[in-house]
């Protein structure tokens, strides 16, 4: 989690680090903080505050002549360590006053660093993990921070990214990184070095993706990067081909409604020239050859939050087109259960920023079993994609909103097109069939862009104001239907805080039904399908004992109006890929909900984009 700005050139760059910072607000906003170098002599001009970026600005108005340092650093914080304040703030300095460090991460042995540093005099101002870093370097220091910071990495254990500034060496900062990302941003006559590439994005489109151990040099000179052993190292500078707009609002209120209605050019872009009219489908990025993968014998998908509840539709999509067995784990669980998968097993590691602690854990684990590995990810060049094998990248763009929907789409459309390959492959489905299939597929993106300028995605506001003081809300669900309630519940829960539950329909009387009383609210997920009766008997169920049903339903169907109070329409589709059209709705519904409540749908309290954090 947590954001990192950096900067090195020649114009004054309080302005760039404040701007990057708030291009990264997204990573993390518990607080926020800069440092800039500007005359050694004076120090760090070091500004701090909790709360979002219009606090930190707040609190910069005045630096005076310290405003022209063209050499600085920030960041943006989600508490891992140590409570949301001030003092817990980055960047964090060394006792002397002249070492400043921003950090992404967990350092996990920094409570015995921290009692062998307080041994030697150390006085700590702060209760993070990072501070430690600072009095490291500050340590090792003989004149050269670059052997600085090499000298301390042995010593720290985690998953970390950092940025470091001395005030013996004005014009350069140095990072580095392991299991966390760091990008460089190349200039004219100036480099940027960021946790992600929309901090400098609006400045430079050069950029080069470091990789672990690797220690990227930033000066008036240029760039260099350094290898593990010392030695300069090669990395290719690429040119990403963004639209500066992607960042931005795009005449939308919010990011996420504007990236819920990206969501039909996200998945066009995703099936691309991958699917043919045949049925055939081309992922050239997987690492396996079409005679290795169809001797696939199981598939396990590990992943934590939307991206798991994407594996569960996934499973449901491979099991019935591809008839192969596929179990899907928490990420989280996976890593410390006995792993069983082995040579034979194709193991999916979902993680739109392909930077997720837990799903990385559990993707080494499964590879070092000799499994092979697949990161399906938004994120080219990020971590999973090193770890793994192969990978199958989705095309969804940036998104920016902390709770995910364009790229939750974009992953179960990459599982549908891997779940057609594999049963292509294994012959479980016949040319015909799947040539059916990819027609399927190819009219969701339209399906739901056309759904998204309809009168029934309007219709969802007003179905909310209906509820919007309701406490808790019940989720039901059939077949694929089950996974699709447990986003649409997370994403209630995500942006408007009000507490719920999901469960397969079937499991209701097994415990859940006891949450009901007169006029509580169920929302159950009910397309056309061959579980539409047995959904319709839970409906009246719960209508028994005077709950108020939201149906979620495929236009056109009239025997729903009459079991429910409120109806949700959604685009007709087979129903396995109903998965895709029966959740915007609840994405919407959540959407509205959080509005209506004027809560901030961007920046959910307590969470953040990326979690790289156990």
């Amino acid at each position: 989690m947590c954001g990192i700005i950096g900067y090195v050139g020649g114009r004054p760059c309080q302005e760039l680090i404040v701007q990057g910072l708030e291009r990264l607000e997204y990573r993390g906003y518990d607080s926020a903080g800069f440092a800039l170098v500007g005359d050694p002599a004076e120090g760090f001009s070091v500004v701090r505050a909790v709360g979002n970026l219009s606090k930190l600005r707040a609190a910069s108005d005045d630096l005076g002549v310290a405003s022209a340092a063209t050499t600085g650093l920030g960041h943006t914080r989600w508490a891992t360590h140590g409570r949301v304040t001030e003092a817990n703030a980055h960047p964090h300095l060394s006792a002397d006053g002249r070492v400043a460090v921003v950090m992404n991460g967990i350092i996990e042995n920094y409570a015995e660093l921290r009692h062998q540093l307080q041994d030697s005099g150390v006085v700590f101002m702060s209760e993070t993990d990072t501070e430690v870093l600072p009095h490291l370097i500050a340590q090792a220091y003989q004149g050269d921070l670059v052997e600085a910071v090499r000298a301390i990495v042995p010593k720290i254990a985690g998953h970390y990214a950092f940025v470091v500034s001395h005030l013996d060496e004005p014009g350069r900062l140095v990072g580095t990184r392991y299991e966390c990302p760091l990008v460089v941003g190349i200039g004219e006559g100036e480099a940027f070095l960021s946790s992600a590439i929309p901090a400098f994005l609006h400045q430079t489109r050069d950029i080069v993706n470091l990789e672990d151990g690797d220690i990227a040099v930033l000066d008036t000179g240029g760039v260099t990067v350094l290898g593990a052993t010392g030695g300069p190292v090669s990395r290719v500078t690429e040119r990403v081909d963004w639209d500066e707009d992607a960042a931005e609002k795009a005449g939308y209120d919010t990011f996420m409604l504007k990236e819920i209605h990206e969501q039909p050019s996200a998945l066009w872009d995703t099936i691309g020239d991958r699917l043919r009219p045949d049925g055939s489908v081309y992922i050239d990025e997987l690492g396996l050859d079409v005679r290795a993968l169809s001797r696939i014998e199981r598939v396990h998908i590990v992943a934590c939050g939307t991206s798991y509840h994407a594996g569960l539709i996934g499973r449901y999509l491979m099991e019935d087109w591809a008839r192969i067995p596929v179990s899907v784990e928490v990420a989280s669980e996976y890593r410390y259960r006995t792993c069983l998968a082995g040579p034979g097993d194709l193991v999916i590691g979902i993680t739109q920023s392909g930077e997720t602690a837990d799903t990385l854990a559990a993707m080494r684990v499964a590879r070092e079993r000799g499994a092979h590995v697949v990161a399906l990810t938004n994120i080219m060049g990020s971590q999973a994609t090193r770890d793994a094998d192969g990978a199958i990248y989705t095309r969804a763009g940036l998104e920016i909103g902390v709770a995910a929907t364009k790229t939750h789409t974009a992953q179960v459309m990459a599982l549908a097109l891997l779940a057609l390959k594999i049963g292509r492959l294994k012959g479980a489905l016949n040319p015909s069939g799947a040539a059916e299939l990819a027609e399927d597929l190819r009219e969701i993106p339209d399906l739901i862009e056309g759904y998204l300028t309809s009168s029934a995605a309007h219709n969802v506001a007003q179905v909310v104001q209906r509820y919007r003081d309701r406490e808790f809300f019940l989720f039901l669900g059939r077949h694929v239907g089950v996974p699709v309630c447990f986003e649409g519940a997370l994403k209630l829960k995500e942006i408007s805080y009000i507490p719920t539950e999901a469960y397969p329909a079937g499991e209701m009387k097994h415990g859940p039904i006891a949450l009901l009383e007169e006029g509580s609210p169920v929302v159950v997920v009910a397309p056309d399908g061959h579980v539409f009766d047995k959904i319709v008997s839970n409906i009246q169920e719960v209508r028994a004992r005077g709950a108020r049903v939201i149906a979620v339903a495929t236009e056109g169907n009239r025997e729903i109006e009459q079991h429910a109070d409120d109806v949700l329409w959604t685009p007709k589709t087979t129903p396995l890929l109903s998965a895709l059209t029966t959740v915007i709705p609840l994405q919407l519904f959540a959407y509205e909900m959080a509005t209506a409540r004027g809560l901030n749908v961007d920046q959910p309290r307590n969470l953040a984009k990326t979690v790289t954090v156990e």
